[in-house]
């Protein structure tokens, strides 16, 4: 099962979800719902280099796919996804999206 960590208020977050609706090959986490997802999440962001250009960037870093193999990406396409649209900023830590 490919595992996505995301946050209901970023919007890439929403559209991923919303497209994996009733597709049991992928679990939604909330990593706001409860703590223990946040720190799954944070593991994850300071453990893994493919979070480097994101936190350099003021990104979270979401939504995150961790592939069936352990494999950590950013890129909703190597999760079997489509590129979610949206018109509104990336989520960045400097408040200025989401």
């Amino acid at each position: 099962m490919i595992k996505i960590y995301g946050m209901k208020s970023c919007p890439d977050c929403v559209a991923v979800e919303a497209e994996v609706k009733g597709d049991s090959r992928y679990e939604v986490i909330d990593i706001g719902e409860h703590v223990a997802h946040l720190k799954a999440f944070l593991r994850l962001r300071d453990q893994h280099d493919i979070f480097n250009n994101a936190k350099k960037m003021g990104y979270a870093g979401i939504p995150c796919f961790v592939l069936e193999d352990g494999t950590v990406t950013l890129s909703p396409e190597e999760a079997g996804i489509g590129r979610p649209q949206s018109d509104v900023p990336a989520c960045n830590l400097d408040g200025s999206g989401c």
